[in-house]
């Protein structure tokens, strides 16, 4: 994974050294032309430029010992971002410079081996009668040694219309030289091959997979989990043709349409499985997006924009995925993107803002609201409708927002469309100071915060206001709430909503609430003073994400639940809130 990045004369940098989260996700955000892309196709242009060194001159090459010249490309040779011209890539190329060899572009990332060594490798580039010349400049590899492999996904990426065969060598070489989209459908063929010989070992002597080694590997397997993520966002699933080197030119992937039934698609009797070129433009990107993170050879995921063709539910889907993905298979991922749906999504130390000549984490949640406003008002709504409704509603995620408008239309107090929601993860502290400084522009500005309580001690929130008493708070336009039950999804623990949305009977709902959770929901459910082992559940692993949850046993999600609670199941913390937000 890289850790570092050194450019001279690339693009826009001049000369900068940039420090990367090795692991995990970054989002890069910025307004146009701040060097966004220009960071993501620099590692483009190198992950290029090493496989250009590695075909032309073999691994030798790569290594401090060799000095020979460097391989010469022509312009039509040069594939891995889309420039007018060669001399494009420079900062300001000059035929002439004084005192060096003409190789005055460099690109050199850092990274740590596996025994935990730093490693780098500084390719550099020079330009002569139009052609471009490429040479390992400063190296401390070893021959042989492994290098990072990347994978660029450029705006508007597709698949292309016909694929053959390919070695993993050659898939390899095509993505290292930009050309990702020709090697989608070869890289679904090698993931449903490697789940079929896995399968196949943990075969039984009946031919059966053991329950718990299944589930193992509907947890891991890189296949099981793409076919899962389609079953679930987009009600498909993906069909590998057999492939035979004899008399098969093409691979083939079709998109099989049906309803997903917990770990399988169940196909619609009369639809006729298609070609994945008959699907829609957002659709291929999220399946190449998704497909590359998955594939066991990209070590580096490059994002130039993948959110272009998607609505804005499947934005932060995706994001989700791809966090997951890269915490669980070691990925690192770098994802250049304007959308504040993404940006409010994400943990601010995982955003590498990129503003004037400084590229940078952002150190804090307030920070985020600089960035927004960099960014333009073409791509910061919210905060151009803020400054108009001056009513804002501070949720952790997404999903808090929505349980709560259900909520308040379930009371018959529907919340207006024009308090505007922010999401982002923080302490009561931290949301203070983004109100004062977002109070600064809008000094009529009104807020509701309300978070999870999670591990706060219990004497920290009021018990009828659900006030964090763990916060001063001065500002009678601000009000720092603080659910009083562990989790928001505490107050979907309705046995009677729960059974209604699982089309089963209450009691077994109960029954498996005190069986297998040693939960027993009372006849006060939605009582403020309801006993404290209901406040202190984990509603979140208890709905949700736990191995035995909800969700797992009855196949319903939270807002199935939500949708079914009827008026006299909403609990009074939940209309304290409620009315918090229509006080504004």
């Amino acid at each position: 994974m890289i850790e570092t990045l050194e450019l001279s004369n690339f693009k826009k940098f001049k000369k900068e050294a940039i420090v990367l989260k090795p692991e995990g996700l970054s989002l890069l955000a910025g307004g146009n032309n701040s060097g966004k892309s220009t960071l993501l196709q620099s590692l483009a242009v190198w992950d290029f430029c090493l496989t250009v060194l590695r075909n032309e001159k073999g691994e030798e090459s790569l290594t401090p010992a060799h000095s020979g010249q460097g391989v010469g490309l022509s312009d039509d040779e040069f594939s891995p971002i889309q420039i007018p011209s060669l001399a494009h890539l420079w900062t300001n190329l000059t035929n002439q410079v004084k005192g060096a060899d003409g190789y005055t572009l460099s690109i050199k990332p850092t990274w740590k081996n596996l025994d935990g060594d730093e490693k780098y490798l500084q390719i550099s580039l020079a330009l002569a009668n139009d052609r471009l010349f490429i040479k390992q400049t400063s190296s401390n590899l070893e021959l042989g040694e492994r290098t990072p492999h990347i994978a660029f996904v450029p705006p508007f990426a597709g698949i292309t219309a016909k694929e053959q065969r390919m070695s993993i060598a050659q898939r390899r070489s095509l993505t290292g030289s930009g050309l990702v989209g020709g090697t989608i459908r070869n890289l679904l063929f090698e993931l449903e091959r490697e789940n079929q010989s896995k399968r196949n070992a943990l075969k039984n002597a009946k031919g059966r997979i053991k329950t718990s080694d299944l589930r193992k590997l509907r947890e891991s397997d890189p296949w099981e989990i793409l076919q899962s993520a389609m079953g679930r966002y987009f009600q498909s699933s993906l069909s590998v043709s057999p492939f035979n080197d004899l008399y098969h030119s093409y691979i083939r992937v079709s998109l099989v349409k049906g309803e997903w039934d917990k770990t399988r698609i169940k196909k619609f009797a009369k639809f006729k499985p298609r070609d994945l070129m008959a699907e829609g433009s957002g659709f291929l990107q999220w399946l190449s997006v998704f497909a590359l993170a998955l594939d066991p050879e990209t070590d580096v995921l490059l994002l130039d924009e993948p959110d272009a063709h998607l609505h804005s539910s499947l934005q932060t889907l995706l994001l989700s995925e791809l966090e997951s993905v890269a915490q669980t298979h070691d990925k690192q991922v770098l994802l250049a993107t304007h959308s504040t749906e993404i940006l409010r999504w994400a943990e601010h130390s995982k955003i590498l803002m990129f503003k004037g000549s400084k590229v940078r984490y952002l150190g804090d949640e307030a920070s985020r609201v600089g960035l927004f406003a960099g960014l333009g008002s073409e791509f910061s709504p919210r905060l151009d409708r803020l400054k108009k409704s001056k009513a804002l509603l501070l949720v952790e995620n997404e999903s808090d927002a929505k349980f709560i408008k259900k909520m308040a239309e379930k009371s018959g107090t529907p919340i207006q469309d024009n308090v505007v929601i922010w999401a982002w993860t923080g302490s009561s502290k931290e949301r203070k100071q983004l109100f004062l400084q977002l109070k600064g522009d809008i000094p009529d500005l009104k807020a509701v915060s309300i978070r999870d309580r999670d591990n706060l001690e219990q004497k920290n929130v009021d018990e009828e206001t659900l006030r964090d008493k763990s916060e001063t708070n001065n500002d009678a336009n601000l009000r720092l709430r603080v659910w009083q039950r562990r989790h928001i999804e505490n107050y979907l623990l309705c046995p009677d909503a729960i059974a209604r949305a699982a089309k089963v009977d209450a009691s077994e709902v109960r029954d498996f609430l005190a069986n297998e959770h040693g939960i027993a929901v009372p006849p006060n459910f939605t009582d403020q003073g309801i006993h404290q082992a209901i406040k202190d559940a984990h509603g979140k692993t208890l709905i949700e994400t736990g191995p035995n949850s909800i969700e797992k046993k009855y196949s319903i999600s939270k807002f199935d639940i939500a949708s079914e609670l009827r008026p006299e199941e909403v609990c009074d913390d939940v209309k304290v809130v409620i009315g918090d937000i229509l006080s504004m």
